[in-house]
């Protein structure tokens, strides 16, 4: 078990965000390609906007606290059109691949999904991404479907609290 830490991105965050959203391993399994600096800005920006709107939905910086090493990214965020549903998701550092953060991370996500009204989660990957497709199985998820998303392969798994 890792000692995660998450607290929403703030302004001062920029770094650790851009390290992550410019980093193209990251990226290959979201975007497909990495995000230049200034779409990242621009990004950042509507993060810190949609972190403010809800107290237990947002980006949130992910640390190991025993390392004090930044690890990632995590997202709960509120479907804005059924408030009974959120959507949980996930970018790790590669270096961090493969050591259990994926787990942990959808783990905390999850239980803060549990503190809402919150009734259904989802998750949305890359369905060439076996090893995310393993923690969401693990976590209880279930396939729902195969579909292109903004013109790219995806799967959308979903679970019930």
């Amino acid at each position: 078990m890792h000692n995660l830490n998450l607290l929403k991105f703030q302004e001062v965050d920029f770094p650790e965000y851009f390290s992550l959203v410019s980093n193209e391993k990251v990226m290959a399994q979201i975007t497909e390609y990495a995000i230049p600096f200034e779409e990242a800005q621009s990004d950042f920006q509507k993060l810190l906007k949609r972190n403010e709107l809800l107290e237990h939905f947002g980006s949130y910086k992910i640390n190991d606290s025993s390392k004090n090493e930044f690890i990632g990214l995590g997202h709960l965020t509120l479907d804005e059109e059924n408030d009974g549903i959120a959507e949980i998701g996930y970018m790790i550092k590669p270096e961090h691949w493969g050591m259990g953060y994926g787990s942990e991370i959808a783990k905390v996500l999850i239980e803060k999904a549990i503190e809402t009204q919150v009734k259904t989660l989802k998750a949305i990957i890359d369905p060439d991404n076996i090893a995310s497709r393993k923690i969401l199985i693990k976590q209880g998820f279930i396939s729902e479907k195969l579909c292109e998303i903004d013109g790219l392969p995806g799967e959308i798994l979903s679970k019930e609290l």
